[in-house]
């Protein structure tokens, strides 16, 4: 693990996350020995849109129950958890944080779901895998920490087999403006790394990548945060037992509002861009 993945992993990896959301599930009238994926919605997914844009990225892989997914940066297992609940197929997921990785292992296991997805500590620079492996991958909001994008998307290319469909799912600068810190990805410049559409264009196309749809979800993002920080602002009672305070930590309202603003001034947006594996 280099400086970049060090950090990156300490930023995420805040101890007792696991007991956090259990503690969370039992305030919010959940029994975790009787849990259901649903149950977990609004904390294990924290990329812009949550369950609503997974939902809309894994529908565009067109996956089967014979297909074995890839899930780049997986956190702690939402969307795995979604596809493998969806679809019925395998899911592998790989993530730099062990304290992610040991909850979505638990929490898979409280969902019944541990025949059917895989987690693993693992670099996406250096993935422990064979070379054709996957029959697709999704990536959600995992690149703004990778500063070497061409190792990253080189990699990714590697492990799947030719017209496997990736699915990335980013935020990515849309202006010149200064970007106002912190945000969920980043407390400060030094570990956030962005790049632009034009830019991902060609790193797909060196990796050997065939790009096929390319959507700005800027509109969708507004709307997300102008809702959650409505929602944050009407309640009297401070945030709910369970949700993504639980992972992005105290000044999480701060990161929320920094996103509408930096989102607002037209200096980033979320972008999600599907591809397709081209032969060797």
């Amino acid at each position: 693990m280099n400086d970049i993945e060090a950090a990156v992993a300490r930023h995420y990896g805040g101890a007792g996350l696991l007991a956090r959301i259990l503690a969370g599930l039992e305030a919010s009238g959940v029994d975790p020995d009787h849990l259901r994926p649903d149950d977990l919605a609004p904390v294990d997914e924290f990329h812009i849109g949550r369950r609503e844009a997974t939902a809309h990225a894994v529908a565009k892989l067109a996956l089967d129950a014979d297909a074995h997914v890839l899930d780049v940066g997986c956190g702690i297992g939402g969307a795995a958890r979604y596809i493998a609940t969806q679809v019925g197929c395998r899911v592998t997921g790989i993530d730099l944080t062990p304290e992610f990785i040991a909850t979505a292992r638990r929490l898979t296991e409280l969902t019944g779901l541990d025949g059917e997805i895989a987690f693993e500590v693992a670099s996406a620079l250096d993935m422990p895998f064979e070379d054709g492996a996957f029959d697709a991958a999704i990536t959600l909001h995992v690149a703004m920490n990778i500063p070497e994008r061409a190792a990253l998307y080189g990699e990714i290319a590697r492990v799947m087999r030719p017209g496997a469909v990736l699915c990335l799912y980013d935020v990515m600068k849309t202006g010149a403006g200064e970007i106002a810190y912190p945000v969920p990805w980043a407390e400060t410049p030094a570990t956030s790394h962005l790049t632009t559409a034009d830019e991902m264009r060609g790193l797909l196309d060196g990796a050997g990548f065939e790009l096929r749809e390319v959507e700005d979800r800027r509109d969708f993002a507004r709307a997300f945060f102008q809702d959650a920080l409505a929602a944050a602002a009407a309640s009297e009672d401070g945030p709910p037992p369970l949700g993504i305070h639980l992972i992005l930590g105290a000044n999480a309202p701060e990161k929320f509002r920094n996103m509408q603003n930096n989102i607002e001034a037209g200096h980033i947006a979320p972008i999600q861009m599907i591809a397709t594996r081209r032969a060797a």
